[in-house]
């Protein structure tokens, strides 16, 4: 089942919808048009009772005053290219420099602040809806025109997240959805007691200003490795600038996505298992959220109110290919799939 409804008008005019996407598993998603937001997800916990667990603002106006990626599908490029700047075919190029010394998240006005045009399909077991976006010839700095679908598929109890792109010109490409994760229910608190595992055995280390530095590391205990589930409290002490880290699952994507991280609530009984078939994931514990944005709840998103696990490329590839080549070429399609699936169990 699909509903639509109003959700405010840009300055420019323009208005943004918001669509919800639900089922018969009683999980349901709502995405908004402007950035490809989400703004809810619904999952119920071992006892059946519902609650929204991704971080979110109430109203158009107050995610047009500024947020952290709350939600929103994140590009041309999701990530930091060192110092803004690559070479391709030749040719340089530099980008805004949106985290000193780094290029992040597309750039000023990246994917996540575009009005995206919904296409609605009302499957009764798994709605679904693509959104599209033409991303101009020096966009940001980038080249080429990329022309964007993303598409949010409620499969059963599984949230899953199509990209595909196209390219006149060789442009880097690295899409992601920057959802913010409480499984106990956004506005609870911190995250701290989540229970992590991630299927990854390096990471790509960074420095002091997070810029990546272009090489793969092993996981080190306590702090990186998360092979084995952990408490996110007891690893975050051990974490440059207790942020979090690229992880690395393979140098290539592959055809169809596979299971990759798990993130589980002990109080809840919510599970989130992640798949994707892309090469990387950066996960974020939520560091910099500092109590100055008042989320949905009414109540304020203090450091570690949510989690992020972005599944996508390695974005500084346009720099370092060997980790993973990012470039997409005229007659290439960009394909990649991410799946946040849910389940109860008690822990």
């Amino acid at each position: 089942m699909i509903t639509c409804k109003p959700f405010g008008t840009l300055p420019t005019g323009e208005a943004v919808e918001a669509f919800t996407l639900s089922n018969s598993t009683d999980v349901s998603v709502e995405i908004i048009t402007y950035g490809g937001i989400i703004t809810r997800l619904l999952v119920p916990d071992a006892d059946g009772k519902k609650a929204d667990i991704v971080l979110g603002l109430n109203g158009l106006d107050a995610y047009l005053a500024g947020h952290p990626y709350f939600g929103a599908i994140t590009g041309r490029v999701a990530g930091r290219i060192t110092a803004g700047r690559f070479e391709l075919d030749g040719e340089a190029y530099a980008l805004a420099l949106t985290n000193a010394p780094n290029h992040l998240h597309g750039g000023d006005v990246g994917f996540d602040k575009k009005l995206w045009t919904a296409t609605p399909n009302d499957d009764a077991d798994a709605p679904s809806l693509m959104l599209t976006y033409s991303s101009p010839d020096g966009e940001e700095g980038y080249p080429g025109t990329l022309d964007t679908t993303v598409c949010y598929r409620l499969n059963g109890a599984a949230l899953e997240i199509s990209y595909e792109a196209t390219t006149d010109r060789a442009t880097p490409v690295c899409l992601t959805n920057h959802s913010y994760f409480n499984l106990a229910g956004e506005g609870s608190g911190s995250v701290l007691d989540h229970i992590v595992q991630i299927k990854a055995d390096t990471i790509v280390p960074t420095d002091e200003d997070l810029t990546l530095q272009g090489r793969r590391v092993p996981v080190v205990a306590p702090g990186t490795d998360f092979r084995t589930p952990c408490r996110l409290g007891d690893a975050v002490p051990h974490l440059l600038k207790h942020h979090g880290d690229n992880y690395c699952f393979r140098e290539t994507p592959i055809d169809a996505p596979e299971w990759v991280a798990q993130l589980s609530d002990p109080a809840s009984g919510r599970v989130m298992d992640v798949f994707t078939n892309d090469t990387c994931m950066q996960f974020y514990t939520g560091k910099f959220l500092d109590g100055t944005l008042t989320g949905k709840s009414g109540k304020a998103y203090d450091t570690h109110a949510g989690l992020c696990m972005e599944c996508q490329g390695y974005p500084d590839g346009v720099n370092t290919p060997e980790i993973d080549d990012i470039i997409l070429r005229p007659g290439q399609t960009y394909k990649r799939q991410t799946e946040y699936r849910f389940c109860q169990k008690r822990l």
